[in-house]
């Protein structure tokens, strides 16, 4: 048995209603530009490396949250090779018998869609690891998602590698993962959800809620706006289907707190929540909460967006007057 470490990073269509959705055979979320991975050698530690970019064919223009998280733009994307030939180099240097280990299922659900959407072989993928719970299950138990970077902390991780960059990101896990007893949470892994769900709760955040469907933490950030480009921050999936959620405009609450409306096509609505948190380095970090959205939900959130709206009208009326007196 292989493992492997691994890591994509992927573009996204410039609006969830253009034209290339009617041709798929399947809603793309992301179209892979760059796979990195890293095996673990026999002590469960970094060892042979792989790394690709990917050119485009589906989402040719880069997003601009995407270009500006990972540095990657078009130009570079051309010379790289189409997903299948980039596919085939991977399948083998991974060779059979591949179990994959990536942070969090999203690397899993995006290969899977490229896989499709290319009518390429998986019968070779031997099974997948989240590497999130197993974490959760070794530190403190809580069943919150954590960002890499949080993980890294934890361990006191130096970041000698690239963020946002699919080796950079791969061998940072490999490296989480060699500081886990990984030979146990392979053994616990299939009892992880059950495992979790006797550890006592982490205090919940101010006015969080029971009903919450999910809850992450990402970090650390520069700023707020850094927060909000972040893709991981800002791509909020559907928990039902997976699907994308298409998000209404962020309303400011206060007190670095913001919330919007997310709609799945199929399953309905929901609620967004972010608490962003400053540290004591000047660095950002959020949690990111998902509600079923119901009709007390919707209304609240419209209640605070018209109120955000007021104030800034208001403001935009006390900078006109200002002007206009500063002009007597």
């Amino acid at each position: 048995m292989s493992y492997i470490v691994m890591d994509l990073e992927w573009n996204q269509a410039m609006s969830s209603h253009a034209s290339i959705f009617n041709y798929l055979p399947i809603h793309l979320s992301g179209e892979i530009i760059q796979i990195g991975a890293v095996k673990l050698d026999e002590d469960f530690c970094p060892g042979e490396e792989f790394s690709s970019d990917v050119k485009p064919v589906f989402f040719r223009s880069m997003h601009y949250k995407v270009k500006k998280l990972t540095g990657l733009n078009k130009e570079r994307l051309s010379h790289g090779d189409t997903f299948p030939a980039v596919f085939q180099r991977f399948r083998e240097w991974c060779g059979e018998d591949v179990t994959f280990i990536t942070w969090g299922n999203d690397d899993r659900r995006i290969m899977e869609q490229n896989i499709i959407v290319h009518d390429l072989d998986w019968d070779w993928i031997g099974d997948w690891i989240n590497l999130q719970l197993i974490y959760n299950i070794q530190t403190d138990g809580d069943k919150n998602q954590k960002s890499l970077a949080t993980a890294m902390e934890h361990f006191a991780i130096e970041q000698t590698r690239i963020a946002h960059d699919a080796l950079g990101d791969a061998y940072n896990t490999a490296l989480v993962c060699s500081r886990l007893d990984f030979a146990e949470g392979l053994e616990q892994y299939d009892n992880a959800a059950s495992l979790l769900s006797t550890h006592v709760s982490a205090p919940k955040l101010s006015g969080e809620e029971e009903d919450a469907l999910d809850h992450r933490s990402f970090g650390s950030f520069p700023s707020r706006a850094e927060a909000f480009l972040d893709p991981e921050v800002g791509r909020i999936v559907c928990p039902v289907c997976g699907g994308e959620l298409s998000l209404s405009r962020w309303v400011n609450q206060g007190d670095r707190r913001y919330m919007t409306l997310g709609e799945c096509s199929e399953h309905g609505k929901y609620l967004v929540r972010l608490k962003f948190r400053k540290a004591e380095d000047s660095s950002w970090s959020v949690n990111r909460i998902l509600y079923k959205a119901d009709d007390e939900k919707e209304q609240f959130y419209r209640d605070k967006a018209v109120q955000s709206r007021r104030r800034g009208r208001g403001r935009r009326h006390s900078r006109r007057s200002g002007s206009a007196a500063d002009n007597t």
